[in-house]
C-alpha cells in the first residue's frame, strides 16, 4: 500500500488498498473522461435523536475519534471540535504519543478533569488510546490482561456505575496481511475480555475497530476483499463478536444507510469524493438498545483521516 508521506508521528500501517473510485472500461480515454465526472456519494448525518423509542432523554454523551497523532490533530484545531461537541466523554485513538509529551492545552483541559491515557511500551509515536471524562469512574484499567496484547496501548476500560466504557483501538492486518494472523488471535481474546464485562455490567465498546463489517459500510467492497479491515476473517471476528449478545448502534438505527463511512486516505481526493471505509463504532450490549437514543457519525469534522463519531443514550 502507498505511504502517505512523511508525518510528525510515526504511523502504524493504516491505509486502505483498492480504495479509488472504480472506473469503467471503454473506448480509449473514456475512463478517464468517467472518473472525472463520477459524482461523490453525499452522506448526510440525519438531525440528533436525543430520546430513546419510548420517551427518555439522553443523559449520556459520548465521543469517540482516530486523530491520527494527537499532537498534530490539536494543531488542526482538534479541541475546538471537541468543546463544541461538548461529550461527557471524549475518547481518542491512535494518539501516538506519551502522556508526557502532551500538548500543555490538553494535559489542563478543566472541562475534562479527569483523563486517562495508553500508550505503546516498546514503540515511540506508536497506537495509543486515550478517555478525557467529566465525571470520575469508579475504576480504571488498561489492557485486556494478556502480554501480547497490552503492551502496544491499545485498551482503556472504564468502570461507572451503571455500565463498562471500552475504549479501543484494535490492531490492523497491516501490508500484506503480515498481522492477520496476530489480528485473529486479538479479536478472541477481545471478545472473551469484552464478555467477561458484560458478565457483571452493560458495557459499551467505543473506537477505531479496524474492520469494515459489511459491503454496505465501504465504497468499493469487490476490489478490497483481500484488504486489511475487509477480509472474510476480520469481518468474521466482528459477526462472532455480535452473536455473543453485542450490537452495532449505527447499524441497528440505520440498516440500510449507504455511503456512511468514518475513514478516507489522504490520498486521491478520497474524502472529498466520499470514497471510505465506516471503521469506527459503538458496540453495545444488547441490554442498553432500550436506552439507545441516536449513533452519529460526524462526518464533516476534519483534523484526521477518520471523522468523530457521537453516542447518545439514557442511561
Amino acid at each position: 500500500m502507498p505511504k502517505r508521506g512523511k508525518k510528525e508521528e510515526a504511523s502504524e500501517d493504516h491505509e486502505q488498498n483498492g480504495n479509488e473510485p472504480e472506473v469503467k472500461k471503454g473506448k480509449k480515454g473514456a475512463g478517464k473522461a468517467e472518473k472525472e465526472a463520477e459524482p461523490a456519494a453525499v452522506y448526510e448525518d440525519a438531525p440528533d435523536k436525543l430520546t430513546t423509542e419510548d420517551g427518555k432523554k439522553y443523559s449520556l454523551k459520548i465521543s469517540s475519534w482516530n486523530v491520527d497523532g494527537i499532537r498534530a490533530w490539536f494543531k488542526k484545531q482538534g479541541l475546538t471540535w471537541v468543546r463544541e461537541e461538548d461529550p461527557d466523554i471524549m475518547c481518542l485513538q491512535e494518539t501516538k504519543c506519551a502522556e508526557k509529551a502532551l500538548p500543555a492545552e490538553i494535559k489542563d483541559m478543566p472541562e475534562y478533569p479527569h483523563k486517562y491515557w495508553a500508550c505503546s511500551d516498546e514503540k515511540e509515536g506508536y497506537s495509543g488510546v486515550a478517555m478525557l471524562c467529566k465525571e470520575k469512574p469508579l475504576n480504571v484499567t488498561y489492557g485486556i490482561g494478556i502480554e501480547e496484547h497490552d503492551k502496544e496501548g491499545r485498551v482503556i476500560t472504564a468502570e461507572f456505575d451503571s455500565y463498562y466504557l471500552v475504549a479501543a483501538y484494535v490492531p490492523n492486518a497491516s501490508r500484506g496481511l503480515v498481522r492477520l494472523d496476530y489480528r485473529q488471535r486479538w479479536d478472541v481474546d477481545f471478545r472473551s475480555y469484552l464478555k467477561g464485562l458484560d458478565s457483571k455490567k452493560s458495557l459499551i465498546l467505543c473506537g477505531d475497530l479496524n474492520v469494515a463489517h459489511a459491503e454496505i459500510d465501504l465504497k468499493n467492497p469487490k476490489t478490497n476483499k483481500k484488504t486489511p479491515g475487509f477480509t472474510p476473517q476480520e469481518r468474521q471476528g466482528f459477526s462472532d463478536l455480535l452473536d455473543e449478545g453485542f450490537l452495532d448502534s449505527f447499524r441497528e438505527l440505520y440498516p440500510t444507510t449507504p455511503y456512511a463511512y468514518t475513514f478516507w486516505t489522504y490520498m486521491m481526493n478520497a474524502r472529498a469524493k466520499n470514497v471510505g471505509w465506516r471503521l469506527d463504532y459503538f458496540v453495545l450490549s444488547k441490554s442498553l438498545r432500550p436506552a439507545l437514543c441516536d449513533s452519529k457519525i460526524r462526518s464533516k469534522a476534519m483534523g484526521s483521516d477518520h471523522c468523530p463519531i457521537t453516542l447518545y443514550m439514557a442511561i
